[in-house]
């Protein structure tokens, strides 16, 4: 049995290099849940396992031409989703090193009225910034971000699909960091 399951994959990975769609999509019902499980045991949450599972099967699909048939399909896309999990914690790891450095900094070299007028400024730009969203993506901003939302949550509350919450935070992030970058100088 198992044997026939290892040829099965063969085929079906052998087929997704020459681009045939079909055959991605069954490799993806078949592997999803088992990578997203994975996901969420290292990341521990939610979202950031399923944008995790997304990003291996695109990674695949990008790279479908120098696939290996030879080499464990199943191995592989673990392999992935354990890379990309691991540059998620670090990145989130360095932004919290940061944040304090930038911080404890902050608090070393100015007083404290200071502080509070900078942070006033960051204030008044963080909403500026959210004002500039179009209407649409400032709700779904406003719904993960203030209330605490799952993505998921969204998707069923304003009857869209999760990609389309994942895209519009995406992008909704993207500019608001363009926004940040303009205005700096206040920061």
């Amino acid at each position: 049995m198992l044997e026939a399951a290892n040829h099965s994959e063969k085929l079906l990975v052998s087929e997704l290099k020459n681009g045939n769609e079909k055959a991605f999509r069954q490799l993806f019902d078949l592997y999803h849940q088992d990578i997203y499980g994975y996901s969420i045991s290292l990341l521990k949450s939610k979202e950031a396992a399923e944008e995790n599972v997304q990003d291996v099967f695109m990674k695949v699909w990008l790279n479908r031409e120098s696939l290996d048939i030879e080499q464990s399909f199943k191995a592989y896309i673990f392999t992935i989703a354990r890379n990309q999990a691991f540059n998620v914690l670090n990145k989130a790891a360095n932004e919290v090193v940061l944040k304090e450095a930038v911080f404890y900094e902050s608090q070393k070299s100015h007083e404290y009225g200071d502080y509070a007028i900078r942070e006033a400024d960051c204030k008044k730009l963080q909403k500026q910034a959210i004002k500039q969203l179009p209407p649409k993506r400032r709700q779904i901003f406003k719904m993960s971000r203030k209330k605490g939302m799952s993505y998921e949550e969204i998707s069923q509350e304003l009857g869209i699909s999760i990609n389309t919450v994942r895209n519009q935070m995406s992008k909704a992030l993207e500019s608001m960091r363009g926004f940040f970058q303009l205005h700096d100088e206040i920061i």
